[in-house]
């Protein structure tokens, strides 16, 4: 048994040797990716919800608690805007959000490459090994040998193997390709209509502004007392000047 899968092995020139490495590469960046998008949008969902309600209720602390203690990505997302909420002009709060969030799209995305250059490689790659297979087949035939049908057809169809592994193999990489592709569309989706929502209560919370306009309600009375004793004094002067 050992022999037979070396010999399966060896054809084509080692380029089945290729294949098999782009298939094991595939499966393994499949394997990353289910983990890493494993409960994503359920987490995000369950996370919004609590940053929400947090917001609501004008408890900053306990939501931004809540985002700390999340295994979700976009955790990291409302961190960013809790840190500059009041530090920053609201602008530059969701410019900072939304460049987080890109962020964290562009991490969902990654060695999705891989998946794609093995869909569009790996047949090239056993159409190769499958000429180099015939040649070699062929090249063992003496010019004056009379060749039959039979052995012609054995090589050749040894050589076809490579052929048809590395069209398995692309045809396994392009179908993870897209599945994780489309998985990856929908978390984004499902991140940008979560940061906008975070980002509508966000600007809602009650921040810096409000004591500002409190002190200029109270400059505004300041002067309407000054204004007054003004008044005042100068009423009295005016009495004195009569009473003179």
């Amino acid at each position: 048994m050992d022999q037979s899968i070396w010999e399966l092995m060896s054809h084509g020139g080692g380029a089945m040797w290729v294949v098999v490495a782009f298939s094991v590469i595939a499966l393994a960046v499949a394997i990353e990716r289910a983990i890493a998008q494993f409960k994503f949008v359920t987490r995000a969902r369950a996370l919004g919800d609590t940053v929400r309600r947090c917001l609501n209720r004008g408890a900053l602390e306990e939501g931004r608690s809540a985002c700390e203690r999340s295994p979700s990505p976009i955790a990291d997302v409302f961190l960013v805007g809790y840190e500059r909420l009041g530090r920053a002009k609201p602008e530059h709060v969701t410019t900072a959000v939304h460049r987080e969030r890109l962020r964290v799209n562009q991490e969902l995305r990654s060695r999705l490459w891989m998946l794609g250059t093995i869909g569009a490689t790996a047949p090239f790659v056993g159409l190769f090994g499958t000429v180099v297979g015939i040649m070699s087949a062929m090249g063992h035939f003496k010019a004056d040998e009379e060749v039959k049908f039979t052995m012609v057809s054995g090589p050749i169809s040894q050589a076809l193997i490579v052929t048809a592994a590395g069209i398995l193999v692309a045809v396994e990489a392009v179908t993870l390709f897209n599945f994780f592709s489309q998985r990856a569309n929908r978390i984004a989706t499902e991140m940008k209509l979560l940061t906008d929502e975070f980002l509508e209560l966000l600007g809602e919370t009650p921040g810096d502004s409000q004591p500002a306009r409190g002190k200029k309600i109270d400059s505004d009375d300041d002067k309407s007392d000054k204004s007054d004793k003004k008044s005042r004094a100068k009423g009295d002067g005016d009495g004195d000047r009569e009473a003179a």
